[in-house]
């Protein structure tokens, strides 16, 4: 199948998907890798793990229709642009891969497959001042909302040392198959408000934002 989605979204964000269908050499052809690249490449000894990381490369090309590279902050593991085009946020859940851009904001953006038990961990990241429906028919779906936001917030604060539980808060608001929610960081020093967007498709839940 492959792309699936490349379009701008509010604020000049460019948000792309890409369902993976393709096998590891079929990718491996079709995506532009030099010689980092493929020494990365290596370093993954499951062969998933690698098939994911050549979807994000064809997906990146597919979006931006040059050559830039992904690399990775050494230490955060933050993935940016060699060339500075964009800021980037990068997601894959099962078989879905998808990519933020922005050319001069921050962005963070997270894709999940909905299979385990999200119940059984929902203590470790849902704090008193959020709200989850007692709702079964969309309970799971709320809390996976909640999970994917605050993994777009880490992101777009760079991953800093931010515990899910305690300096990240979604407000409260209703579930729907898509809509707009609030995300706060306070950690202390910072207490900020993203606007965030959310959806829900095929099993899959999706949130971004924008600085």
């Amino acid at each position: 199948m492959g792309l699936l989605s490349n379009r701008i979204i509010e604020n000049g964000s460019r948000i792309g998907l890409w369902e993976i269908t393709e096998d590891y050499e079929t990718l491996f052809q079709t995506t532009h890798l030099n010689d980092d690249d493929i020494r990365r490449l290596n370093t993954f000894k499951n062969l998933n793990r690698k098939i994911e990381s050549l979807s994000v490369r064809a997906l990146l090309q597919q979006m931006t229709r040059h050559n830039a590279r992904i690399v990775y902050h050494k230490y955060s593991r933050k993935p940016y642009l060699d060339d500075n085009s964009y800021n980037i946020s990068v997601s894959h859940s099962h078989k879905y891969t998808t990519i933020l851009l922005n050319k001069d904001k921050q962005v963070g953006i997270d894709i999940e497959y909905m299979t385990h038990n999200i119940e059984r961990v929902a203590h470790k990241f849902i704090n008193k001042k959020e709200v989850i429906t007692k709702n079964p028919k969309i309970r799971r779906e709320h809390l996976y909302i909640h999970w994917c936001a605050k993994e777009a917030l880490y992101k777009i604060c760079d991953k800093e040392d931010l515990n899910f539980h305690e300096n990240l808060t979604i407000k409260p608001f209703e579930v729907d198959i898509d809509g707009g929610i609030t995300g706060i960081v306070n950690n202390g020093w910072r207490c900020e408000e993203y606007r965030m967007y959310y959806m829900i498709d095929n099993n899959y839940v999706m949130v971004y934002c924008t600085e």
